[in-house]
Formats: C-alpha cells, structure tokens, sequence
C-alpha cells in the first residue's frame, strides 16, 4: 500500500513499511501453535521478530511494539496508534527511548487486529523486538536544524528499507541497534548504538558522508562505539552496514545470552581482528555486487511544504475530548489535566523551554513533553489535528519520550501552544531536568526489579513543583531503568537511577543505583558513574543534594553534564552516605511498597524474552 498520493499527508508521506501477507503468516503460525503443531520455543521465536513480546503477568497479557523509523509519525499514523491503544490495550501508549511506540496488556488475539489497523497507516511491528535490526532511529530536528550538516532523515530511512525483512535482519545472535545523526550535538546517543552514523561533509561542502562508528552499548558492559570510517561517502551506507551484519552473524555467540551483543564480539576478537573480518566481508560485498551503493542525492533540508493547513479544533472541544476519555487495566494511567485558559505567564516559561526556531526564516520547532511517554488515544487524535493544522502533517519522536512539531509557522505558536494545554501536554520545560526519561519497568517488563515509572512520576512531581531547582541544575537529565539493561538509558544520564533491591530485616525494600556523570557528545559517550544505593522513596532527596553540590562547586560557567563527569567520586558519595542508611527501627511502611503499587514490595525477576 502506498500513500505517497493521500493529499492529507501534505507532502511528507511515505511508502508503506507494512507487509499484510505478514500479518496472515502471523494468524497461521498462531493457530499452529494452539494446535501443538510447533514448540513454545519456536513461537515465542516467531512472535518476537513481529514485535510481541510477552509481559510478567502470567494471564494472556503481550506488549506490542510499533516501530516508528526516525521518529516520524504522520497524522494519519498517530490516528491508527490511537485506534490501537483504544480497542486494544489500556487507552494509551508508551513512547520509547528508540522512537518506538508500544502498548501493553494486549491479548495474544487482538495483536491481528491492532496489525492490520497500524498496516492501514504503513506502521508495522515487524523486527521491534527479537534477535533482529531494530528501529533506525534518527535525530529528530533532522531536515530543520540551524547547525546540521545535512538532513539525515532521507538516508535513514533508506536503510530501514534495506535491512527491513533482509535476510539477516532477523536470524542475528542479538538485537543490533543503528542510529543517524546530522547535528553536531547528539540527540540520538550514536555513540551506544553498534551502529552510528554521523554527517559530515567534505572541505568543499559538495561531498556528504557520514562519520562512522561501531560496537556501541549499556547493559553489563558499558561501551562507546570505535571509529569505523572517519569519512564513508553516504553512497557506501547499504555496504557498511550489511559487511558488519555479515560478520556479527557469522562469528556471534549464539549460545550466551547475556554476552552476545556485537560489542563482546569486538572484545572477545580484539578491534584489529574484528575490523579484519569487516574489511574482507565490505570487500566482498563491493565486489560481488549483490549489494547496491545507496544512489539518492536528498536536498540538504527540508524544503518548505506547500500544504493547505487543516481545520484546527477549537479549546474547548479539544478539553471535552481528552477529558471524558477514560484509561482502563492495571498499572499506571497517564494524568490528563486540560488547561482551558492558559495565562501569558504559563506561556513564557513554556515558550522558553519548548520552542526553537529552524533554519527555514518564520519557521519554528515546538516540543510536547510527555510525562512517563504516555498519550492517550484521544491525545493521539488531537495531536494528529494539531499536525495538520499547524505543522506539516507529520510530528517527531525523540529519545527524550517527547513530540517534535515542525514548520510551525512563529505567528501561530501561541495558537498551538493554547491546543497542546487543552489536550493536557502544555508542560514546559522539555529537555530540562523535569523532563524526566523512564523504562516500562517492573510494571510490565519480566526482567526488571523496581516500579520505574513510579518513580519517574514521583520525580516529575516533584521537580516540576521546584522551578528554582529545574533552572539551577542546568543541561542535567535524570533517566531511569528498572534494571541493569538500560532501557531507560540511566548510563548515559546526567543523573542516572536502576532499579535495584536490598532487605531490611526478612523484608524487601525497593532501592535505586544513584550513578552520575553519563551523557554523549561529538567525542562519544561517558558512562555514568555509581555513587549510592539508596531507597527509592528518598530519590527526590538524592537529587536535591546532587544539584545543590552541582551549584556549589561548578566553576564559572561549566555545565551540569561537564561537571559530574569530572566531580571527585568520593565528594558525591559523602553527599549521599546517610541516604543509604535504613535500619528496621528507622523504616516507615511506605518503605516496603514500591513507588506506583500499594502492596508490598516482592521483587520477581522472570526469564526475560529480550533475547530469547
């Protein structure tokens, strides 16, 4: 199915990534499966590649990953995520940190349905989860940036239509993540991708290429991507990318689990011998012709739409929309507040923090934070409005859990904004330390050990009612995992939490890993670095005293991000120590039950389907 000729996408349409041949082969293998007819092994195998992933609950409960490559979603797209969310989950979906969108609690029957609704929209699941490529993201002011090098969005998605059903993509010993960046800052974390690829351009401005990076990584074994290329023609990107699959799946672990991300390869190999066995294989792959250079010659940024703006909904329709709708199932629900008549002074904080303008002159970018990367479907619907009335018809995902409107013309950013406060997303300070990144965590996920989003939510709370604190802390981000894996990208972060247990007594009480210090940059990535362990009900504390010592000893003029990288370890912890402390004596019964749950805390880590 094409879309490229539906005059209500404005010109930012795209071809379909869906596949409706895919969704029968799902019905048929899930019927042979109830049959007995294949293994469970074989099914969970199947039904991952095509994005299912089941859920700690033991009753028939699947999470559904949508991918959404770079990050862009079109109207139309937002209405079919909305349709999903309604009819099939709990009313809502989650944005993640690889501009994903996902649903949960959905039963195994309603994933052919919840399919075919995306496939109308060219939305698929297929390779969201498994042993597979996964979501190429992108940055997403690509196309708009006042310092990009070039729009990286048309190169991107070229490659996801490559790799997308390729022979390799779905039969690799792990998951392999790839990432395109054209700005000269970071915001798609390149660096912990075991792909990245980052614009640059020749000395006389006509040649693009990209800056080329491999073996990048959190988890268990931190790790900042090694120079591949310094300069790779953008022609050569199909190459590159299918010579490094061609060696992970040839000399990948497949048997450990924990140890079988291409960057243990790399170690296990030594960089010298891995980049021999690239080397031989990119020979091969330019030599054999079996795999075409990437002959596209994109404009270097966006060109203005010429698009007839659509009807924008009024205030008070978009307040009684969101606000009769109602979430259902277990867990926790977004917090929908509709904001009817919001004031000059609500406008400028949120004009400050929210707003940028684009290369193009009149143009700007607006940012809807999204607490926890909840939307509801009604949401949903009215931002796909909004998109049309006031952008281009398409909005972008960030790695922040946030949405990006482009083309917003600066004449009607009070307008939107004033729309965004009715639909309940008219929070400002987006990409500040309020703005606060969260993993599902043990609410659904069978490996994590803490409620993340509880504390996510506890966070947010918190900062949001502290604007003072918000503004001292300056470029620090606070991210979250409710586990080792770093869903939540917690080692990159500013200030980072895991989710983590320790026992008072015979009880269980949740406590978080405090770790400092994470963040990317052009130079790669820094690892945050652990100072505490402390409970999870005394978080907010913790970072209170982290950005009060930030504000004490920076030197004139040094970042939030430059200083906890280079902060005296020893100096966080003192700060911290009697935090850690909690003796059965001094616990109070909201101790033992984890942020976001009423009863007590039982942590119960499940074999988990990551890499099943």
């Amino acid at each position: 199915m094409s879309v490229v000729d539906d005059t209500t996408t404005f010109g930012r349409a795209r071809l379909s990534f869906a596949d409706q041949a895919e969704i029968d082969d799902f019905v048929a293998t899930l019927g042979r499966f109830e049959r007995g007819e294949i293994s469970p092994d074989a099914w969970r195998r199947f039904r991952l590649v095509r994005g299912t992933y089941g859920q700690r609950q033991i009753e028939d409960a699947q999470m559904l990953r949508v991918k959404v490559p770079q990050g862009v979603l079109t109207a139309d797209a937002l209405s079919a995520l909305a349709d999903v969310g309604e009819r099939h989950s709990r009313g809502f979906g989650h944005i993640t940190t690889r501009q994903n969108v996902q649903f949960h609690f959905v039963k195994l029957h309603d994933v052919e349905p919840a399919m075919r609704r995306l496939a109308d929209a060219g939305l698929t699941t297929r390779e969201a989860c498994g042993n597979s490529v996964r979501n190429i993201t992108a940055c997403p002011y690509a196309g708009v940036a006042a310092d990009e090098r070039f729009d990286v969005t048309p190169y991107a998605e070229a490659l996801t239509r490559y790799l997308l059903r390729h022979p390799l993509s779905s039969t690799l010993p792990r998951k392999f993540k790839i990432a395109f960046e054209g700005c000269p800052g970071d915001h798609v974390a390149t660096a912990i991708n075991d792909l990245g690829f980052r614009a640059v351009v020749t000395p006389d401005g006509r040649g693009r290429g990209f800056r080329v990076t491999a073996g990048g990584g959190t988890s268990i074994l931190t790790a900042s991507g090694q120079l591949l290329h310094e300069f790779l023609p953008a022609s050569e990107v199909f190459r590159v990318a299918e010579a490094v699959l061609r060696v992970f799946h040839r000399l990948g672990d497949y048997e450990h689990k924990q140890r079988n991300r291409m960057k243990f390869l790399i170690r296990t190999l030594g960089w010298t011998r891995w980049r021999e066995e690239y080397d031989r294989e990119l020979a091969a792959c330019r030599l054999q012709g079996t795999v075409p250079t990437l002959d596209i010659a994109p404009p270097a940024s966006e060109p203005r739409p010429d698009w007839a703006p659509g009807p924008s909904p009024s205030i008070g329709h978009i307040t009684a929309r969101v606000s009769a709708e109602s979430v259902s199932g277990p867990g926790l629900a977004p917090i929908v507040v509709p904001m009817f008549h919001a004031g000059d002074e609500a406008y400028a904080r949120w004009r400050a923090t929210n707003v940028r303008p684009q290369k193009q002159f009149g143009y700007v970018m607006a940012v809807a934070a999204v607490p926890l990367g909840d939307l509801t479907s009604e949401q949903m619907r009215v931002l796909a409005e909004l998109a049309r009335a006031y952008g281009d018809g398409t909005i972008r995902v960030t790695t922040e859990q946030d949405l990006v409107f482009r083309w917003v013309n600066a004449s009607d950013v009070r307008q939107l904004y004033r729309r965004l406060a009715a639909a309940g997303l008219g929070l400002a300070e987006a990409g500040t330390l309020a703005d606060v990144t969260s993993c599902p965590g043990a609410e659904t996920c069978r490996i994590a050990v803490t409620q993340s989003r509880g504390l996510g939510r506890l966070l947010e709370d918190h900062l949001r009612a502290r604007p003072g604190l918000v503004a001292a802390a300056d470029d620090a981000r606070i991210k979250i995992s409710g586990c080792p894996n770093g869903c939540g990208q917690h080692h990159i972060a500013t200030i980072g939490f895991q989710g983590s247990v320790r026992r008072v007594g015979s009880r269980a009480v949740p406590h978080y890993f405090v770790m400092v210090g994470g963040g990317v940059t052009d130079r790669g990535a820094s690892f945050a670095r652990l100072a505490a362990k402390i409970p999870a009900r005394r978080i907010p504390v913790a970072v209170d005293r982290l950005i009060a010592l930030y504000a004490s000893d920076k030197a004139a003029g040094e970042s939030a991000t430059s200083f906890f990288v280079r902060v005296d370890l020893a100096r966080v912890k003192a700060i911290l120590a009697d935090l850690e402390r909690l003796a059965a004596s001094d616990a109070t019964p909201d101790d033992f039950v984890d942020l976001g749950e009423e009863a007590d805390f039982a942590p119960e880590v499940l074999e988990g389907e990551c890499s099943a």
